[in-house]
């Protein structure tokens, strides 16, 4: 190693001090001189102690840079302890932070640029994020917290052991496949449920009502529809919300669609943003235009993030939807496809878009994917709009009614020409 790539190393563990030690001293800028165990030079130090062991140890024995880290750590402790005696401050944050900040200067001058730097980044933000952490542990309920808990399970846990193969008839039951959409679909809905957690209600319904569609347009469509029955002053006000949650279905299928193969994206995204672009355009006309009621709660669609229940049934319903196609495919051809499409979104739009994107990676064309998928968007749609008509009554039928059939036709129209 020459002597700039020696001094270039150095500069990098020099920032990564320097990034840390600001954050540092930045939190604790009111205490006294003395009462901090480091501050902003002193992490650029320690980052230059870390990189020069990591380069003694490298023309030496890298159980050199151990025996440095090990002895740099006693010392590092004996400070926290002493200071911990003196000003009862038994928080051990500072104390984790310089030894990392030592470890990364060495793994700066080993080479791992690119990674200590990003480390660096990471820790700095952990650390200055410290109230809205705390925050959000106050706010997060038990319910939730085995939610997330046995998210990481089926996720972290369970996906990685299974079985990337496939079984049955025509191979088509891939166990790890399957597994890894329902894993996204569960993502994706924790990411609606605490966006609408966080926000709330004071946000107002739009917010909810969007956010509320990552998790289920449907379910949406349902709660808003009941509470527009109830309150029919506000019908208008919950159609909006119906609408700015299907519009926001549609963007969610192109970005499931999308994930599984890439290709989609770029046949789906005219026909699908516009559609979404009509249903979120009429939504806020409808929203500008209703009467405000400060009293609305929000949370009426908010559930359970995760249930292990339901997704057990999502991956036998995703199996079996896997299984059909397949089926419906050697009986019928294409048509099969667009059959299993029109009953899937009558229920669901994900299944089926989840399981023509992962078709089309195997020999199922793209256009036939493509109009298999807005199928189950168009079917949903009505669907939806019959659900929402049949609760609320007449007027809920005007209000969605003409934006649905609109957006309907629009979508036919670029999915034709595309």
């Amino acid at each position: 190693m020459s002597e700039l790539e020696v001094i270039a190393r150095i500069a990098v563990a020099l920032a990564i001090g320097l990034l840390i030690g600001l954050e540092r001293g930045w939190q604790k800028r009111d205490s006294e001189e003395g009462v901090r165990i480091a501050g902003m030079r002193t992490f650029a130090l320690v980052s230059i102690l870390g990189a020069l062991w990591g380069l003694l140890s490298q023309d030496t024995n890298s159980l050199l840079l151990g025996i440095a880290f090990l002895a740099f750590a006693i010392v590092v402790i004996g400070a926290h302890i002493a200071s911990a005696r003196a000003y009862g401050d038994y928080g051990i944050t500072t104390a984790i932070a310089v030894l990392l900040t030592f470890a990364l200067g060495a793994a700066a001058m080993r080479g791992y640029l690119a990674l200590s730097a990003a480390l660096a980044v990471v820790t700095a933000s952990l650390l200055g994020v410290k109230p809205f952490l705390h925050g959000l542990i106050q706010r997060i309920e038990r319910h939730e917290l085995y939610a997330i808990l046995q998210f990481l399970l089926i996720s972290v846990v369970l996906l990685p052991v299974l079985p990337n193969r496939g079984f049955g008839p025509w191979m088509a039951i891939n166990p790890y496949e399957i597994w890894w959409m329902v894993v996204l679909i569960a993502a994706i809905s924790f990411v609606g449920y605490f966006s609408v957690k966080l926000g709330g209600a004071k946000l107002g319904l739009g917010l909810t009502a969007l956010l509320g569609g990552l998790t289920s347009s449907t379910a949406v469509t349902l709660s808003y529809s009941q509470m527009a029955r109830e309150r029919p002053d506000l019908i208008q006000f919950f159609a909006a919300g119906i609408l700015f949650a299907s519009g926001t279905m549609f963007l969610r299928t192109l970005l499931i669609a999308s994930f599984i193969k890439t290709e989609l994206f770029f046949h789906l995204i005219i026909p699908l943003a516009a559609m979404a672009l009509m249903c979120y355009l009429s939504a806020y006309w409808m929203y500008r235009h209703s009467p405000r009621e400060e009293s609305l709660v929000g949370e009426a669609i908010i559930r359970n993030p995760f249930e292990l229940r339901t997704v057990l049934k999502y991956g036998l319903l995703l199996t079996v939807v896997v299984f059909m196609s397949r089926l419906l495919r050697a009986w019928f051809g294409d048509l099969g496809v667009y059959l299993l499409a029109a009953t899937s979104g009558i229920a669901d739009v994900d299944p089926v878009t989840l399981t023509l994107a992962r078709m089309t990676t195997v020999d199922l064309p793209m256009s036939v994917a493509v109009s298999g998928i807005f199928v189950a968007t168009v079917v949903n749609t009505i669907v939806k709009g019959i659900m929402a008509t049949a609760i609320a009554r007449g007027r809920m039928f005007k209000l969605l009614g003409v934006t649905f059939i609109v957006t309907l036709v629009i979508g036919t129209i670029l999915v034709l020409s595309v």
